[in-house]
Parts: structure tokens; sequence; C-alpha cells
């Protein structure tokens, strides 16, 4: 039921309360907190650690990966992730971003230079896939000749099929295959890019040889991902929305309050990263044990209508407290600069380009991802 309609069930869940008792798809027990005020303090709760050595059992841990992809921000607490945030926040900070802007700007216009010609286009596999594959690339310093569509790992590994796990475990290895390579080649021959940068980092103890290949994946994996969710979300959402489009091309409204916006009411991931109490914890009234397993839900959160009236409408203009897409707290997601960037360059530069864009499918018809993790657009059919 989550997967096909996240909204729905959050609404339905909400209405009996902000914290449920759930099972995961791997069967395991497990806390699901959807009220707002509760997802906002918890996610900031020192308490509720991510390190699965935290978790009461095995199964509990969830969402396992290869050790040597493991050991990154998102499963780490205290000085450790103080010190891997450092290299997180060094990496995507304010002056890194300013600087990917002209590359990002000239990415966009490359890929949308051929699509004029055509009149039609699907925007997910024609814009937001290739340049957010383009910025990370850039990023990381992964060379043209060796670029890859990132695209099948990512989907397959957020939406696996029960009825093929060697799906998930093949690309897991093909992405595991290529960071190795490409940290290898760096490492024999570096460059003035991130790779390299934390390649450097090791031996000065900044950071773990173990921890390399983790960074490099998820900055892989989650900064590529949420981006292309967070472009199409935002086409379609203006494209179904006339009047704010409108106020959009006449500069009455900015796409920086379009992007929030659509952070809050469609947020690329809906749930974070599961967590584990190292105390007994109460939240709402619900007695959590230490090593449970907790999902705190953004999705849920974002549309909580204690906290924002009329949730289900997209209001750029809305005043209230803030969305929490990316997070809070020590865990707020370090990209998060980066990924705005990327969709206000993207996004202006498509509404600029072709004033008379358009759908060219009902919205209800296009397809998504069904996943417990995303319901990002998979195609974005278009006329230009």
């Amino acid at each position: 039921m989550f997967a096909a309609d996240p909204y729905g069930a959050c609404a339905a869940l909400r209405a009996k309360g902000a914290v449920h008792r759930a099972v995961a798809p791997d069967a395991e027990p497990l806390w699901l907190v959807t009220g707002y005020e509760q997802v906002r303090a918890a996610a900031a709760d020192p308490r509720l650690a991510l390190d699965k050595r935290h978790a009461r059992s095995r199964g509990a841990a969830g969402d396992s990966l290869p050790p040597e992809l493991d050991a990154h921000l998102l499963n780490s607490d205290g000085a450790d992730h103080a010190r891997l945030r450092r290299q997180a926040a060094a990496a995507l900070g304010p002056r890194r971003v300013a600087g990917l802007r002209g590359g990002i700007q000239r990415s966009v216009d490359a890929l949308l230079d051929p699509l004029a010609e055509r009149g039609r286009a699907d925007l997910v596999a024609e814009l937001a896939v290739p340049l957010s594959m383009a910025v990370i690339c850039d990023l990381l310093g992964v060379p043209a000749a060796h670029r890859v569509d990132f695209r099948a790992w990512t989907d397959t590994l957020l939406s696996p099929d029960p009825g093929a796990p060697a799906r998930s475990r093949e690309a897991m290895g093909a992405m595991h295959g290529f960071l190795t390579d490409l940290i290898a080649d760096k490492r024999a021959a570096p460059a003035d890019d991130l790779l390299s940068e934390l390649i450097a980092a090791v031996p000065s103890g900044q950071l773990a040889e173990h921890e390399l290949l983790a960074a490099a994946f998820l900055l892989l994996f989650a900064g590529y991902h949420n981006t292309v969710g967070l472009i199409a979300e935002t086409v379609l959402t203006l494209l179904t929305h006339p009047h704010h489009l409108a106020a959009v091309r006449t500069g009455d409204l900015t796409l920086g309050a379009v992007t929030e916006e659509v952070l809050r009411r469609d947020p690329p991931a809906l749930l974070a990263v599961r967590r584990f109490p190292t105390e007994d914890l109460d939240i709402a009234g619900s007695r959590i044990a230490t090593g449970d397993r907790v999902w705190l839900s953004w999705a849920a959160a974002n549309r909580d209508p204690a906290a924002f009236p009329a949730p289900d409408t997209f209001d750029p203009r809305r005043q209230g407290p803030p969305h929490l897409a990316f997070g809070r707290g020590p865990h707020f997601c370090p990209g998060a600069a980066l990924a705005r960037t990327e969709n206000e360059i993207a996004v202006g530069t498509l509404l600029r380009r072709f004033p008379r864009l358009a759908l060219a499918a009902p919205p209800e018809t296009l397809p998504r991802l069904r996943s417990l993790r995303s319901r990002s657009l998979t195609a974005l059919p278009v006329t230009l």
C-alpha cells in the first residue's frame, strides 16, 4: 500500500497518531514516525543512532551493503560522523558548488540544443538523467570516456525485484567495480577533482582506506538519483499548475520558492535512513526500546496538516516551518546546495528556451518507481 500510494497511506496513518508499529519488507518489526514535530525532533536526536551496530538484531539493521561500501555518513554517529561530514562539507560546500555553476549551465545547454529540432522529448531520459550524471562525474573526476549510465544501477537498488534478487547483487557489483577501478586510476594519476582530494585525505588520517570507497559510493548514489527526481518533479509540478508556471515565466515567482515547495510536497526520498535508539525513549507516547528499528517519514511529515495547512496543495508562496526533505540536524544532507543549484539551472533554462513546453501524456499515466524509498518519475514525455 505504501509503495503504491505513499501520501494516501501516510494520511491514513497520521489520522491515527504520529507513531506506528509496522513491519518492513524483510518481515522485521519497526516503528514508523509520521508527524512533523515528531520527525523533526527525532531527526536531530542524538539518541537515535544510524550506526547499525546499535540494532537489536541483525535483520533489523536493514539496507545491508558490502562492508567496503557501508562505512559512510549514513551509517555513522558521533566523532566518526563529524569527521566524515567535514570531508563532505568541504566537497559540497558553497564555494565548490559556485564553481560548478558554469559547467552545469553548459551541460544543460548541450542537452537541450538537439531537443529543439525534434519538438518532443522525455525529460527524464534526455535532461534529468544525463545532467545529473554529468555533474556527479565532473565532481568525482570521471573521464568522459569512462562515464556510464548509473540509472539502471540506482533504480534497481531503490526498487529491487523480490523475484529476482540477483539483479540487485549485479547492480551492486557493477557499481562496486566501477568505483574500485576509478579510485585506482585516480591514485595513479591524481587530478583537480573531488575523488583525488578524498584519496589524498587517506594518508593524513582524515579518511580511512575502507571509508574512501564508501564515500564515493554515497556521493554517486545519493547525489545522482535524488537530483534526477527533483528536476523531473519540478517540471511536472509546474506543467500541472499553469498559474504558477506563468508567474515563474514573468518573474513574479522565483524558482527557488518553487523548488522548496516541490521538496516539501514531493521529496525525492520518502523515508530517512533507519535509526536505532541507544536507550529506551518515548516518542508521542510510544515507548521505543533500545535497538528497535525506527523509520522517519519525510513524505508524511512534510504533508502533516498540523504543520502545513492544505498540505496536498502546491503553494510556493506558503509561509510556515521548513520542510524536512533534506533532513535536519547533524545528518542534514550535505548535497542540498548542489541539488538546488542543478534544479534551478536546469528548470530555468528549460522554461526560457521552450515557451510552449507542455506535457505529452496525462500526468496520472506517467510511470514512477514503486519503492518504499522513492516514487520518482521514470519518464516525463513533453512537447516543446
